[in-house]
């Protein structure tokens, strides 16, 4: 059964372009067969001679999804244009044969055809007795010599497989004729005899049937028209052909010559012998009839003439004349007009030929030859090298001198050696009419076309490449960009990165995915260590290759890299990228493009307003300072654009602030229809608590913490402000997933370090419109924080993590790649605002105070409240048993347990578990003084109990911070000093009663007082150690105080009474203690929420 196929494979086999290529070829398609399934044919191209091409139809259609099974002689070697225009000659010629005789019933009804039969008894006697393989025979060479008829007989052998080698040359003998060898054939004889006759005719009408001699020859299948030394091909008949008769312009020894010359259409080559008049393909094999203007007699006898010297051309053109008008004369070459020419340009030609070592078999592989060759162009009017013609035709087909610069040729010439091309002495392949071949000796042809010809270029060259060379390299100048809006996800543009290459669009995607995962200086950032003039060689489909020059490259991968995710996965860029967006449109080796509707969505996100001036809200209890001002605005223009970002002002600045009077703008304008959730570390959940009463009270506040937390779920939509901590973040997933929020705030954000922490986990999925995070430190200790913040604010304007490592956090990290940092910060600039303390030092008063209010939990909340039930117990006693004016030393002995537990549970004397519980004001010392002394703050630490600056002093080694420390057991004084004032070191711990007079710290711009003390002007005394006459910088104050405790309840007591709290703790004045047992009541209260301790032990909450 005849194989068959569809259109549809066609197509599913060749891809579209080189379908448009296989039109040049389809006229060229001839000797097609299809034979057991097996379909060949041979395809004149651009080379001298055919290529031959075989396409197992059976293989390629056995299912609906074979691939082509396909091979040609080709450089490409296969699935090339010349199988394509083969499959495409055989559909249309099959589509023809389906049309010729459409079957009727009356013709389906006649009997077989007389001639079907014969054939077909023929074959079927050929088959009983098949005919020996033929071992031996001969075959005919035809050439010419000038125009003349060469025949050469040649003895060959033909192997199983059909090939032919080659054996001796034979001559014609009588002998030969009389006796006959068995392996010539009746044809052979005959064309033997017939050139025996004519090889020495007595006259030359003894030629007039050599023509007929040619087609027999043809006709005998022994036939091989020569080209020259390098192959010859299968001899065919072929449909006749024009010739014309004609002069040459050449030179021999200085002196201008014109020559007879035979031109034949198609650039075959003329015979004219006798009466005869035929022509030789030497490409394509076809032998046929020459039609002239003359008789074929008198053209043989125009071509016999010798060359013409200038003085001769007259008699020779009268002559001429009388003979036959229709003989073209000679024209006058001392009359000639010379042709103006405006400049000459060398042009080199690069080639791919095939080859073939004499008389190989059709199956066997060809050979191919890449050379260069020479040419010149006088303006419209090319020369070879070599070539000796020294005339033109005008513009009026006149003929006329040509002025070349034959020593400026041969200076041009001797430019090839530098670039190491030499002439080729012996070619192995012939291009007719082409001038010398040239080698390159180093045989690296893409280094001659990356490296050698932009040289040759700049020296003036033009350098041409055939389509069919093999080594040809497009070089690519300018890409496309081609941006879209993302249909599926509206804050998304998919990019396009496009070139032009030989009338098709190419997609420089999976081009630059093969620079990243061939070159890793691309893929790791290393751009400084390719040179700007680097060529980048890029393959694209049909193995055509480009090349892209370095410096054209690097600002588009410095921009994008980051973005090719995956082989094959588009390119994605974020809408609010908007920096880049900027970039791409700015750089000059782009042409920005897209649909109408997506350029304009892009210059609307590149012309976004800066941020307004938004006015504070009314019901904020505070005057914001103008940087602060700026901050609100800036929170106001992320959420009218729809980003999320990062408020990284330093520790103390007020971020706080400025979140709750951005929350309360949104609540006053009527945005705030769902609650905002405010997620913070456990140390500042009091202080939030605290703040937003103070200056938001208009903000409904639910704080979900606590073992009773279980019950305010249900609260959540009824509140403006929500808080709770990252580590109750997992805990209570399922209820917080079960709304939807406003705006979703993380505090402190650096401490989700870990992406694939529960708390970050959680985070993703929790729904909110915008988001925002407030740090004082964004970096902590790698980019890796940075990506995971960027990640929960804008998905994937970083990319993933793994891309996001590979791209920017190991070549800046690992590599110090500037320039990667340099590119990072400016994507992330419109994203982060941060303002460092020195920057905004002019709005900042002298001395700022900030009270740290921190949550005690776990262990050292039980302790707190165990300790305190044994202290109300015992002092409620002793006022009952000696009354309180005589209970004084009990009563304090109880507070200062109190105070203990507070800073640290380890102060207690004695050696218990509980001692060990932790200490809230600890950790959080851990999570300020790093960033601290990141931002270069000097700090004076102060605290009244010297053990628990031992404790602070284990911490900071434990953290590498280096620090001095000054206490009364301190002997020498002036170095610590020292240390402190000249930079040595950033932290000074200092105890109360060695420090709290008599220095002077002004080097210091940060006091924090770990535990307070009660007399206001002692704490005041201690924070003017830097805080002085010469302080050149603001300073803050920062005080800790355990909420909720002793620690807080007496900083109350000492704003409303000073002397009574003046008298409790440093028992002065006169007078006695002036307080009552309502007072002691109150200091010695329980923790908020805590549970009295006989009900203690019995209630399990439901909430972890």
């Amino acid at each position: 059964m005849t194989p068959t196929f569809t259109d549809e494979d066609l197509f599913r086999w060749i891809d579209e372009w080189t379908l448009q290529k296989s039109e040049q070829c389809l006229g060229g398609v001839r000797n097609r067969q299809l034979r057991d399934g097996l379909l060949t044919a041979e395809v004149q191209g651009s080379a001298r001679h055919p290529y031959y091409v075989e396409i197992d139809l059976t293989a390629s259609t056995r299912t609906a999804r074979s691939r082509l099974q396909s091979a040609c002689s080709c450089p490409v070697g296969r699935t090339c244009k010349h199988v394509a225009a083969v499959l495409v000659s055989y559909m249309l010629d099959s589509l023809a044969m389906d049309d010729e005789s459409p079957l009727t019933e009356q013709n389906l009804t006649q009997p077989p055809r007389p001639e079907l039969l014969a054939e077909l008894s023929r074959w079927q006697s050929a088959r009983i007795q098949p005919a020996q393989p033929r071992r031996n025979g001969v075959i005919f060479e035809l050439s010419t010599y000038n125009h003349h008829p060469a025949v050469l007989v040649r003895r060959v052998k033909y192997g199983t497989d059909g090939a032919i080698s080659t054996g001796k040359w034979m001559d014609i003998t009588a002998d030969l004729l009389l006796d006959p060898p068995a392996y010539l054939t009746p044809t052979d004889l005959a064309v033997m005899i017939q050139l025996r006759t004519q090889r020495q005719p007595a006259t030359k009408d003894e030629w007039i049937d050599f023509a007929a001699t040619l087609q027999l020859i043809v006709s005998s299948g022994h036939g091989w028209v020569s080209c020259g030394t390098h192959g010859d091909v299968p001899a065919r008949s072929g449909a006749p052909r024009r010739g014309e008769l004609g002069w040459t312009v050449g030179m021999t020894q200085g002196a201008t010559l014109l020559e007879p010359a035979l031109s034949v259409e198609g650039g075959a080559r003329g015979v004219v012998l006798g009466r005869s008049a035929c022509y030789l393909d030497p490409v394509t094999g076809e032998v046929g009839p020459l039609l002239l203007d003359v008789r074929a007699e008198d053209a043989d006898a125009f071509l016999s003439l010798p060359n013409l010297l200038p003085n001769e051309e007259a008699v020779v053109a009268q002559m001429l004349q009388q003979i036959d008008p229709a003989l073209p004369r000679p024209g006058a070459s001392d009359t000639l007009p010379t042709l103006q020419i405006s400049a000459m340009i060398p042009v080199l030609r690069l080639h791919t030929i095939e080859f073939r070592p004499a008389w190989l078999g059709r199956r066997d592989p060809s050979q191919w030859a890449d050379i260069a060759t020479v040419a010149f162009e006088y303006d419209e009017h090319v020369r070879f090298l070599d070539d000796p013609s020294l005339f033109a035709h005008d513009t009026e087909g006149r003929l006329a001198l040509l002025p070349r610069d034959l020593a400026e040729e041969a200076r041009r010439e001797g430019e090839l050696r530098s670039v190491k091309l030499h002439r080729d002495p012996q070619p192995r392949a012939v291009l007719d009419g082409a001038g010398p071949q040239f080698q390159l000796r180093t045989h690296d042809w893409t280094g001659f076309l990356l490296g050698d010809v932009p040289r040759l270029e700049a020296l003036g060259w033009k350098v041409e490449t055939d389509d069919d060379f093999r080594h040809r390299i497009t070089r690519v100048d300018e890409i496309d960009l081609d941006i879209q809006a993302d249909p599926e996800d509206a804050g998304w543009f998919n990019l396009g990165l496009e070139i032009q290459v030989d009338g098709r669009k190419v997609s420089m995607v999976p081009l630059l995915q093969q620079v990243l995962h061939a070159d890793p200086r691309w893929s790791r950032g290393q751009l400084d260590a390719i040179g700007d003039d680097e060529n980048i060689l890029l393959t694209a489909s049909g193995n055509t290759r480009l090349a892209l020059q370095a410096s054209r490259l690097k600002p588009i991968m410095a921009l994008l890299a980051d973005l090719f995710t995956q082989r094959g996965a588009p390119l994605r860029l974020s809408a609010h990228d908007r920096g880049r967006l900027q970039a791409l449109q700015d750089d000059a080796h782009l042409q920005f493009r897209g649909h109408k509707d997506t350029q304009a969505l892009v210059q609307r996100l590149l012309q976004a307003p800066a941020p307004e001036d938004v006015a504070p809200p009314a019901g904020l209890q505070a005057t914001l300072r103008s940087y602060q001002r700026e901050g609100l605005s800036w929170l106001q223009y992320l959420r009218q654009q729809g980003l999320g970002g990062v408020l990284a002002d330093d520790m103390g600045l007020g971020k706080t602030l400025q979140t709750l009077a951005h929350l309360l703008v949104e609540k006053e304008s009527g945005r705030l229809d769902r609650p905002a959730l405010l997620v913070v570390p456990t140390s500042l959940l009091h202080n939030w608590q605290s703040e937003a009463a103070r200056f938001t009270p208009g903000l409904r506040v639910l704080t979900l913490h606590g073992p009773a937390r279980e019950a305010l779920f249900e609260a959540i939509p009824e509140h403006d402000l929500v808080l709770t901590t990252y580590p109750l973040l997992w805990r209570d997933e399922q209820a917080l997933q079960s709304h939807s929020y406003h705006l979703l705030i993380l505090d402190e954000a650096q401490q989700v370090k870990n992406p694939k922490s529960r708390a970050a986990v959680t985070l993703r999925t929790l729904q909110a419109r915008h988001r925002l995070c407030l740090t004082g430190t964004p970096l902590e200790n790698h980019l890796g924080e940075l990506w995971t913040q960027f990640d929960f604010l804008l998905p994937g304007l970083l990319g993933s993590e793994k891309l996001f490592n590979q791209h920017w956090r190991h070549p800046i990290e690992r590599g110090s790649d500037q320039r990667r940092a340099q590119l990072l910060a400016q994507r992330l600039r419109p994203f982060i605002l941060r303002r460092r303390k020195d920057q905004v030092a002019a709005e900042l008063p002298p001395k700022t105070l900030i009270t740290r209010a921190v949550t005690m939990e776990g262990g050292q909340r039980d302790l707190y409240e165990t300790v305190r039930a044994a202290m109300e117990k015992q002092v409620r006693e002793a006022i009952s048993d000696s009354g309180l004016a005589r209970s004084h030393i009990r009563v304090l002995d109880a507070l200062l347990k109190l105070r203990q537990v507070c800073c640290d549970p380890r102060l207690l004397p004695g050696e218990t578990p509980a001692r060990n519980a932790g200490s809230a004001k600890l950790e959080l010392l851990r999570e300020m003084l790093p960033s601290m002394v990141e931002e270069g703050r000097r700090i004076l630490l102060f605290s009244q109990f010297t053990g628990m600056l031992a404790l602070i002093a284990q911490a900071l080694d434990g953290l590498g911070l280096a620090y001095v420390t000054l206490t009364g057991d301190t002997q020498d004084r002036v170095t610590p000093v020292q240390r402190f004032m000249q930079g040595e070191v950033p932290l000074f711990l200092i105890s109360l009663k060695a420090g709290g007079v008599g220095l002077n710290l002004t080097a210091a711009d940060t006091v924090i007082h770990f535990d307070p003390w009660w007399n206001p002007a002692a704490e005041n005394q201690a924070s003017d150690r830097a805080h002085r006459i010469g302080q050149q910088q603001p300073v803050f104050v920062y005080r800790l105080i355990a909420a909720g405790s002793i620690e807080e309840r007496i900083a109350e007591l000492q704003e409303r009474k000073a002397m009574l709290a003046e008298s409790i703790l440093e028992g002065g004045g006169s007078a006695g203690p002036r307080f009552s047992e309502e007072d002691v009541q109150a200091l010695l209260a329980p923790l908020p929420g805590a549970l009295p301790a006989r009900r203690k032990a019995g209630r399990q909450s439901k909430v972890r």
